[in-house]
Order: structure tokens, then C-alpha cells, then sequence
């Protein structure tokens, strides 16, 4: 379960964070999971269990945002919402597009004491 390794990474940023601010303990860890980015959410909740025990996030709360996957059609220009990397436009019905966002894996934000 790579998750365990993201959860424990995610904790070495809060630390490191929280260190460079004088703070000696994390309150809440903010984290942005991309639809299309492998991570499965409830593995990474279960997963930060296990990775903030003895550490200065082991009473935070985290809160996991699922960024849904967005495109833009090479044909039509417009975006769209899609669950996977090989969809078509629904607007045209062409394959071919870049994706703009869902394979985020962020700490997006830190409370910290």
C-alpha cells in the first residue's frame, strides 16, 4: 500500500512546516488527492492513522479533498469533467485532450500551535 509512504511524507511536511514556524504541534493538515492521481482516499485516511502516531500531528485533524479530473478538448476547446484518461469529449465525441487538473497530490494547507 503506497499510501502508507504518501501519509508518512505528508507528515515530514507538516514537521518540517511546523518546525520553521516555532509551532511544537500540527492542529489540522489540509491534503488535495487528484480523481486521476492512484491514490485511493480511504486508504490514505486509514494510512495517516498509522503515520501520525508519535508525531506532532498525532491530535490533528486531516481533511482529504478529492480534486475531480478535468480536461480541455483538442478539437473544441471546451472543458469537461472525465473519470478516466482515455474518455472522449462529450461535447464532440473526439478522443484527444489535455488534462488540467486531477492528478494532484498536495498538502495544500497547515494549522499549526
Amino acid at each position: 500500500m503506497h499510501e502508507l509512504s504518501i501519509a508518512m511524507s505528508i507528515v515530514d511536511i507538516a514537521t518540517e512546516y511546523a518546525a520553521k514556524d516555532n509551532s511544537d504541534k500540527v492542529n489540522e493538515i489540509e491534503i488535495e488527492v487528484g480523481s486521476l492521481s492512484g491514490v485511493v482516499i480511504e486508504a490514505l485516511d486509514f494510512a495517516m492513522e498509522a503515520a501520525v502516531k508519535n508525531s506532532i500531528c498525532e491530535n490533528s485533524k486531516w481533511i482529504i479533498l478529492e480534486i475531480p479530473a478535468k480536461a480541455k478538448c483538442d478539437h473544441n476547446g471546451k472543458e469537461y469533467e472525465l473519470d478516466n484518461l482515455y474518455a472522449k469529449c462529450p461535447h464532440c465525441g473526439k478522443y484527444g485532450h489535455e488534462l488540467i487538473q486531477g492528478k494532484e497530490l498536495r498538502v495544500k494547507s497547515l494549522m499549526v500551535d
